[in-house]
C-alpha cells in the first residue's frame, strides 16, 4: 500500500535521506548535484529552507512502511502554471506504482490551488521518466539540456 506523506520544514531529515539517495543513484537526472548539497550546502538551514519555498508542496510516497520517493510541486510565476520538480522513486520500489502515486498527488495538489497546468523538465536520455510522465499525460518536447512537458489539468470544483 502507498501512502502520501506531506512534509513540513521538521521533516528535513528525511527530505535530506532521499534527496541524498537520489543524487547518488541517479546524478544524471536532476539539475542540482551531490556536491550541492554536500560539505557547505549539507546544513540543516539548508535543508529545511527547499522546504519552506512559498506555496511548495513536499511528498513522500511511503511503500509498505517504508519511503519510497519523493516530488514536490512548485508555484511559477504564473499563478495558473505549476512545476513539479525534483521527482525521485527508489529502485527497490520501481515498478509499483510509486511513480504514479507521487504525480497524481502534485496533480490534486495543483488542482486545489486553481492551477489549470502541470509542467516538469526531464533530462535528455531518461528514457524511463519521460515514460512515466507521457503515460501520465504529459506532452511536450525540447531540445539542449532539457526536455519540457506539460499536462493541462482540469481545475477542482
Amino acid at each position: 500500500m502507498i501512502e502520501p506523506r506531506v512534509l513540513t520544514s521538521d521533516d528535513w531529515e528525511l527530505w535530506r535521506e532521499l534527496r541524498l539517495a537520489s543524487l547518488v543513484e541517479a546524478p544524471e537526472a536532476f539539475g542540482a548535484t551531490l556536491a550541492d548539497w554536500q560539505g557547505e550546502g549539507d546544513r540543516e538551514e539548508h535543508w529545511r529552507s527547499r522546504l519552506e519555498l512559498p506555496g511548495s508542496y513536499n511528498i513522500v510516497a511511503v511503500l509498505d512502511g517504508t519511503p519510497a520517493g519523493m516530488v514536490s510541486g512548485v508555484p511559477t510565476e504564473q499563478d495558473d502554471i505549476a512545476e513539479l520538480i525534483t521527482m525521485w522513486v527508489s529502485p527497490g520500489a520501481r515498478g509499483r506504482g510509486v511513480g504514479d502515486f507521487l504525480i497524481r498527488e502534485v496533480e490534486r495538489w495543483a488542482r486545489r490551488r486553481g492551477v489549470t497546468a502541470l509542467w516538469l523538465s526531464v533530462a535528455p536520455g531518461n528514457t524511463r521518466a519521460e515514460n512515466l510522465y507521457r503515460r501520465n499525460g504529459f506532452r511536450g518536447s525540447g531540445a539542449g539540456q532539457e526536455r519540457q512537458l506539460t499536462k493541462p489539468l482540469a481545475t477542482a470544483g
